[in-house]
C-alpha cells in the first residue's frame, strides 16, 4: 500500500497548479464582456465628432460594449467634458460624456 506523503516536491506543485488556476481566473474575468449604461439621450455617430454623420440615438439606460476609444472631437456632455470618444459597433461612435464608465480616461483598448 502507498502512503500519500507530501513532499517539496508535491507542495510546489500544488502551489504552481493554485498560482496557474488564479491566472486563468484573471484572463476569462479581464476577457468578460463589460457593459456601461448611456448617461442621457445620445446620437450615434459614424466617427468621432459630431460633424460625422448621425447613424443612430441611444436612450438613457441603454447598456453598450465599448469596442474601443479615441480622441475625436471634444464634446460637454452629462458626465463632463471630453475628447474621448467610445466605439460601439463598426462606424458607431458615441461620446465618453455619455457614458457612465466611471473613469475620465480609458477603459478599452485605443481605436
Amino acid at each position: 500500500m502507498s502512503e500519500n506523503v507530501i513532499t517539496p516536491e508535491t507542495t510546489d506543485r500544488a502551489t504552481a497548479e493554485a498560482a496557474v488556476d488564479a491566472a486563468v481566473e484573471a484572463m476569462v474575468e479581464a476577457t468578460a464582456t463589460t457593459t456601461y449604461a448611456i448617461a442621457a439621450a445620445a446620437n450615434v455617430r459614424s466617427g468621432p465628432g459630431t460633424s460625422y454623420s448621425k447613424v443612430g440615438r441611444l436612450s438613457a439606460g441603454t447598456r453598450v460594449t465599448i469596442q474601443c476609444q479615441k480622441p475625436g472631437e471634444t464634446v460637454t456632455g452629462p458626465t463632463g467634458t471630453s475628447n474621448l470618444w467610445d466605439r460601439i459597433g463598426s462606424g458607431r461612435y458615441v461620446s465618453d460624456t455619455y457614458v457612465r464608465t466611471g473613469s475620465d480616461g480609458y477603459v478599452a483598448p485605443r481605436c
